[in-house]
């Protein structure tokens, strides 16, 4: 997909963010839609389907975690890839914006050129990615890769882009433990960088839906899917 092609939805209250950050998208060649808050940026995204979307933290009207709660809740939306801007030092927006369906997140100040570059590495995930066409079975759960569907105990359950990749891989071969380093760097990239944290907290967003049964912890390694 070459860049003209690529819609970028950039949702922030600060006028200055929208002219600079659009300006410098625009000009690497990707088709860029602002908002200025949260709520309008649901309705842009719903109408738009862009392929990534970039949301402000604190935001009047809804603010970015709730916005990408309801993106996450978007069946066309569901391979959107979603990043928050953040301030430095805001570990708690960090860890709410994972839990809301984020894929990532972009410190702020940031330079153009360097959010350019971070927009790039996100959207060559779009490039790489090749969906299988199978389903797997593995007691009450079903995964279809190719239409990103989970059916648990005979419900359908709306899974965010990365928790559905997170047990897609799991699930792949129950039993083996992945570590750590080999769940970030097929579930997040190796050219993204995310702590430890993160996988943690998608582990136990799967447990809340899944069963904390299904996903077992090896302590100082990684995790495994028991069926």
């Amino acid at each position: 997909m070459k860049e003209k092609d690529i819609k970028i939805l950039l949702v922030d209250d600060e006028p200055d963010i929208l002219e600079i950050v659009g300006f410098n998208l625009s000009k690497a060649g990707y088709q860029v839609i602002t908002a200025e808050n949260g709520s309008e940026g649901v309705k842009k995204a719903k109408k738009e389907k862009p392929q990534l979307i970039i949301l402000d933290v604190m935001m009047p009207e809804m603010d970015g975690i709730e916005a990408c709660e309801q993106i996450r809740e978007i069946p066309e939306l569901r391979d959107s890839i979603v990043t928050f801007l953040t301030a430095r030092g805001e570990d708690y927006s960090q860890v709410a914006g994972f839990e809301a369906g984020a894929d990532d997140y972009i410190t702020k100040p940031i330079k153009p050129k360097v959010l350019v570059s971070k927009v790039k590495a996100l959207l060559r995930r779009l490039k790489n990615e090749e969906k299988e066409e199978n389903v797997l079975k593995i007691g009450d759960l079903i995964i279809d890769r190719d239409e990103y569907k989970i059916v648990f105990k005979g419900e359908e359950i709306v899974l965010p882009r990365k928790e559905f990749e997170l047990l897609s891989l799991l699930t792949s071969k129950p039993g083996k433990v992945f570590k750590r380093e080999e769940i970030l760097d097929k579930v997040w990239g190796n050219e993204v960088v995310v702590g430890g944290r993160t996988i943690d907290v998608h582990i136990r967003k799967l447990r809340e839906k899944i069963g904390n049964k299904s996903f077992k912890t090896v302590k100082g390694v990684g995790y495994k899917f028991v069926s």
